[in-house]
Order: C-alpha cells, then sequence, then structure tokens
C-alpha cells in the first residue's frame, strides 16, 4: 500500500520535477558585499540544472561598490543560462552600479516610468577625487561600460554619457536608441514577450526560450543575509552603536543595573558586525567615542558647558563622517543625526545644570552639615567643654563666651568631633 501511495504522488508531481523554471532574484536597495553573496548564491544553485530556462533579476538600485558589481556581473556574463535584468516597479532606477548591471545582461529591460543612468564613479566618502585620479577611474568606467554594451550590441555611445556625464535615462528613451530590448509592465508581460525569442549569450551559444506556461521560483535571501541586511541599514547600524554606548555608560556608571549593561554590549556587538559589511570611517568612530569622553567629563568636573558643547561638536562630525558610501542611501540620514546631537545636547546641559546647583547647595549631611544649625546646651559651656543636642545627637562643644545650660545655641564651625558655638536668641532663629 506504501508504494502504491508513494508511486501515486510521484506521478502528481512529476511534472513539477521535470517542468522548466523561470528563477526571479530581487535586487532592492543598494549594491553591496550581501546583494553579492544573494546573487553569487543563485548561479552557483543552478550549476548544472538543465531544467532552468532563464533567469530574471528584478532591480531598484541607487548604486553601490564597484568591487560587488563586478561580482555580479561575472555572474551574469559567465551563465550558462539567459539573464534578463529587469527595472521595476514603476518609479525604480538602476543608477549608477545598477546601470553597469543592466547593459551587461543577455537581456535589458524596463518598467513605463522607470530610468537608468548616472553612472559616474565617486569616491567611497563622497569627497572629491584629485583630478588626475578621477581621469583615471572615470576613463576605466567607461571603457567597462563601452565593453559591456558592446558586446550585447547595445549603444555605445549612450554608456559612455551615461559613465562620463552621468547622464540618466527613461525607459522610453533606452528603448528607442537600444540601451534596452523591452519595456514591459510586470514579469509576465516581460515573460510573454520573451516567448520564442533566440538569445545569444556571451559565450556565442545560441537559447531558444521556451516560456509559455513556465512557472516562475522566486529565490529569496537565506535567514542570514536578512539578518545582515537588516542590520546594515545605516540608520539601524547608527542607532546601534549609540545605543550600545549608552548602555555601556550607564552600567559602568551605576555598577549593578546590569540590564543596561547587557542590552549595551549586545548593541555594540551588533554594531561592529553592521561595520564589517559597511564602510566604517574609524576617525567618525573615533569622534563619537571622544564625544561621550566629554560627556561624562562635563557631568563629573565643572566644566562650565565647555565640555559638553565639545562634546556635541565631536558626536555631530563623527556621525557625519562615520558610514563611508557612495550614495545617500547607505549613509544615516542627516535628520536622525540632528536629532541625536540635540538631544544628547539638551541631556549634558541638563545634567551639567544639575552638578552646578548641586555643587552651590549648603551641605545638609555630615559634619558639614552641621555649620550654621541651631542647637540646645545640655549644660554649661565654656572654652574648655560643654554638650550640645543638635541633628538628634550629643556633640562635644566649645565656646568662646560662656553659655549657661538649656541656652539655644548657633553651630559656627566643626573640629573633628567638637563643635564651636556661640549663644542665639530667638530673632537669630527666624
Amino acid at each position: 500500500m506504501r508504494k502504491v501511495f508513494c508511486l501515486l504522488l510521484l506521478l502528481v508531481t512529476w511534472p513539477v520535477f521535470i517542468s522548466s523554471t523561470i528563477i526571479k532574484l530581487k535586487i532592492d536597495g543598494p549594491i553591496d558585499t550581501i546583494t553579492e553573496e544573494y546573487v553569487s548564491d543563485h548561479f552557483e544553485k543552478i550549476k548544472g540544472r538543465e531544467d532552468i530556462k532563464l533567469t530574471i533579476i528584478e532591480i531598484d538600485t541607487p548604486g553601490g561598490f564597484d568591487t560587488s558589481m563586478r561580482a555580479i556581473i561575472k555572474n551574469i556574463l559567465n551563465s550558462p543560462i539567459p539573464v534578463a535584468v529587469y527595472v521595476s516597479p514603476r518609479g525604480a532606477r538602476a543608477a549608477s552600479a545598477g546601470f553597469f548591471i543592466t547593459i551587461s545582461a543577455d537581456i535589458a529591460s524596463m518598467a513605463p516610468g522607470t530610468n537608468m543612468g548616472a553612472a559616474s564613479p565617486v569616491a567611497i566618502s563622497g569627497q572629491k577625487i584629485e583630478e588626475t585620479m578621477k581621469k583615471k577611474i572615470t576613463n576605466d568606467a567607461v571603457s567597462y561600460a563601452k565593453s559591456l554594451a558592446k558586446s550585447k550590441n547595445r549603444n555605445t555611445e549612450l554608456s559612455e554619457k551615461a559613465v562620463r556625464e552621468s547622464k540618466s535615462y527613461t525607459a522610453e528613451e533606452c528603448f528607442n536608441s537600444k540601451l534596452i530590448e523591452y519595456i514591459a509592465e510586470d514579469i509576465d508581460h516581460l515573460i510573454e514577450q520573451l516567448d520564442g525569442r533566440e538569445i545569444t549569450l556571451t559565450s556565442g551559444k545560441k537559447v531558444q526560450l521556451q516560456l509559455k506556461g513556465e512557472r516562475i521560483e522566486t529565490f529569496s535571501m537565506s535567514g542570514r543575509q536578512k539578518f545582515l541586511r537588516t542590520i546594515t541599514n545605516p540608520n539601524l547600524a547608527y542607532f546601534l552603536l549609540i545605543f550600545g554606548l549608552i548602555g555601556l555608560y550607564l552600567e559602568f556608571t551605576h555598577p549593578g543595573i546590569i540590564i543596561p549593561g547587557v542590552l549595551g554590549g549586545i548593541f555594540l556587538l551588533l554594531a561592529f558586525l553592521a561595520f564589517q559589511i559597511l564602510p566604517i570611517n574609524y576617525v567618525g568612530l573615533l569622534l563619537i567615542l571622544l564625544s561621550i569622553g566629554f560627556f561624562v567629563a562635563e557631568i563629573k568636573i565643572q566644566g562650565f558647558g565647555m565640555l559638553g558643547i565639545g562634546g556635541i561638536i565631536s558626536f555631530l562630525l563623527g556621525s557625519i563622517m562615520l558610514i563611508n558610501a557612495p550614495v545617500p542611501e547607505m549613509r544615516p540620514t542627516m535628520s536622525i543625526i540632528i536629532t541625536f546631537a540635540i538631544c544628547f545636547g539638551l541631556i549634558i546641559l541638563f545634567l551639567s545644570f544639575k552638578v552646578i546647583t548641586a555643587m552651590k547647595k549648603k551641605t545638609v549631611t555630615g559634619q558639614e552639615g552641621l555649620t550654621g544649625e541651631i542647637g540646645i546646651a545640655k549644660g554649661d559651656i565654656n572654652r574648655n567643654s560643654g554638650k550640645v543636642f543638635a541633628h538628634g545627637e550629643w556633640w562635644n562643644a566649645v565656646s568662646d563666651e560662656d553659655i549657661p545650660a538649656g541656652s539655644k545655641v548657633r553651630i559656627v564651625s566643626v573640629q573633628e568631633f567638637t563643635l564651636k558655638v556661640k549663644a542665639t536668641n530667638n530673632q537669630d532663629n527666624q
């Protein structure tokens, strides 16, 4: 009976196993090492699978790192099956590194309302590149773009302008100028247009696409890649760093609370994990750590706000410099940085005010707190001896004048465990 059941199950699922498949990948966000790993994993897993007819990479990116981009393009160019890059959905873009990836594909397509281009190389930090070096980098990028375009019979002139002049083109402009082959409303529309077409791979092999009725299989990121993608969001990585430092600071200044220290350590380690993937400027990181030192110093010593102001400036500069990325989407947003700087500034100013106010207050505890207080003479007091009851305690006392028992006295000073007092009256007490 079990054999019959297994046979029936095999007959039902057999069409799924033998049917060819269209694999869809989705690149949404900056091109970085996680994206590179995700794409490379796909091409590694499809090796030897003869049932796969087409890989479609749906892309929407502001750009990213040159090394990751080139690794992805190598996978596309050496793929044994056709690869289509589809700029989608409406409003999406394939800028900078995304432009190179799109023109390297066997099939380049875009959805209406999308654009691609703006592929001029920029420094990781976004700073101005020295003129000679800029020419070298630009010429290298131009040659690469023209080489990719020529190998796929695409417009080399517009490819060069996208890099050299940072030109960007609409879907219609790309289609009319032969930078792409198709404009498609969605994936199904793209597959419909590709069905029956002959594609020539980079190796020279010709492939006839028979896609009608084929199922689409989505290749998703692994759990690890999704986790890394989440924590490498520059805003979240920035949050993890700041809250990690705050947690450790609270634990060091208030030992025994435990929870802030545990959470601070976890947040800080996650931030450092994100920084292994994100391009970090260590001068910026040191400036943030220096600002924490300034804030602590402002609270511990009376800096009259100067250390706090220095901490705010150091914190702001460090936050701006912290993550070096070629595109704004890979850096913390300025609004978040300014908000944190203002909040830190207000907190430090408030704490500084409380510290200075506390330092100016009269001491009300210990021996120092007795000075100026009123007590009762519990015996005759003279230059040599006497007893005073003050603050609920009996004290030895002396006075430059003779004071009879039962009189009210004012404490002038405390010398070791002996009070120096003087006689007082009701007016002094008011």
